[in-house]
């Protein structure tokens, strides 16, 4: 079932969506079971954070839509933001 990011960011005034951002970088970590996938936007300084079951082609040069809300995490002690994807789709 795809979401409709519309309707996902009416019922959660926290989440942000954004059309044909382009991807200046991708990596893919395994964390678990998990790989955990990092994207870096063009003109965002923050990284885009997201997790799934497996591995994607890579994104790097993509343009896609995603839907996210900012988070802080901390670091050996140091407070980053992030932002943590909900929904992504190539644009």
């Amino acid at each position: 079932m795809q979401s409709d990011p519309k309707k996902l960011v009416e019922k959660n005034s926290s989440l942000n969506h954004s059309d044909l951002l382009k991807v200046v970088s991708h990596v893919q970590r395994e964390q678990g079971e998990w790989i955990l996938h990092t994207l870096m936007v063009e003109g965002c300084d923050v990284p885009f954070k997201f997790k799934r079951k497996g591995k994607y082609l890579s994104l790097k040069g993509a343009r896609v839509n995603i839907t996210y809300y900012p988070e802080q995490q901390v670091v050996a002690g140091i407070t980053f933001e992030v932002m943590k994807v909900v929904r992504i789709k190539r644009g």
